[in-house]
């Protein structure tokens, strides 16, 4: 079976990548053979079973070339994120949205009703609302990139209503720790705060510590893509859309276990100095979300954020500091 992944140059996408072909679990009882990354750049997973196609997702001619008669599923991670789809309006439509139809569209012409796994955000919240917020709460967006992620759940709800896709919608927590530079997330600090201390360099924390954030490890959330993907689709029901597990942590408690695994000097480097573009954006998402549900039908959790920070040391440093 083929399977196309958007967004497949990234760190996440090409984790997923990796994780389908290392399991090659069956979907629909015929293992994953092959997989098409579509993305800006090409995908870093060094395997003769991946495709590298380059190009704007939004160009149906680009999604024409990556669909085959094997094609079963299409994993959409592709995405302009949070802060730059603030910045630049259209460029966060033409990516978050209008590929988002475009690709579904592709998918309704397919002869199969294919899988469509696509990675939404807790960012269709908004600020006021009880917590942790149920699956079943309407989306109250305070961002563009929130509000285009909501209409994309609503798409592919529909899309699956009608039969035109076999849908499953995964609203992701903030992810830490990301590898890497920063990137124009509103929730970019999130990572920096611990990656950057970690190789002994000095960050600026944007937001204050008393500020709670629904987070999951890169491990964690590409493990609960991969099962959403392979879950059958008659679990789900008649509403699509997941609230993948996450553990609530502030700001304040991401720094004590940073200096719980790499001791005074590494939280020493962190700044705080207030920002209140981000903080404005960051706010506004809930600091936790309803997943009985999820963990009913499988999903996972982490245990504790110093387990976070362990895993990252694993699978980006292949060490770990003394405490």
């Amino acid at each position: 079976m083929h399977v196309i992944v958007t967004g497949g140059a990234g760190f996440l996408g090409a984790r997923l990548i990796q994780r389908l072909l290392d399991e090659g679990a069956p979907i629909d009882g015929e293992r994953i053979t092959r997989v098409t990354s579509i993305d800006l750049a090409a995908c870093p997973v060094a395997d003769d079973r991946v495709e590298s196609l380059t190009g704007d997702i939004a160009d149906p001619a680009l999604i024409a070339k990556a669909l085959g008669d094997d094609t079963g599923a299409v994993c959409h991670l592709a995405a302009v994120v949070s802060a730059q789809a603030e910045a630049d309006f259209e460029l966060g439509m033409r990516v978050n949205l209008d590929a988002t139809r475009t690709l579904l569209e592709a998918c309704r012409a397919h002869p199969k009703r294919l899988r469509f796994l696509f990675a939404s955000s807790l960012a269709v919240f908004g600020p006021g609302l009880s917590q942790p917020v149920a699956e079943a709460i309407g989306p109250q967006p305070r961002s563009s990139y929130g509000a285009q992620k909501a209409m994309g759940e609503l798409l592919v709800n529909d899309y699956s209503r009608r039969g035109f896709v076999d849908g499953r919608v995964c609203r992701l927590p903030t992810i830490v720790v990301r590898p890497g530079k920063p990137n124009r997330a509103a929730s970019s600090f999130a990572s920096s705060i611990i990656r950057e201390p970690l190789a002994g360099v000095e960050v600026i924390c944007p937001v204050v510590g008393e500020l709670p954030l629904w987070l999951s490890s890169p491990r964690t959330v590409v493990a609960n893509l991969v099962h959403a993907l392979l879950l059958d689709g008659a679990a789900l029901g008649d509403w699509r859309t997941l609230n993948l597990p996450g553990i609530t942590v502030t700001v304040t408690q991401m720094l004590d276990a940073l200096e719980r695994v790499a001791g005074p000097s590494a939280r020493q480097l962190v700044r705080v100095e207030p920002d209140a573009a981000i903080d404005a954006i960051v706010a506004s998402w809930p600091g936790g979300l309803e997943v009985e549900r999820p963990l009913g039908l499988g999903f996972q959790a982490d245990s504790d954020f110093d387990a976070i920070i362990h895993a990252y040391l694993d699978d980006e440093r292949g060490d770990e500091l003394d405490n």
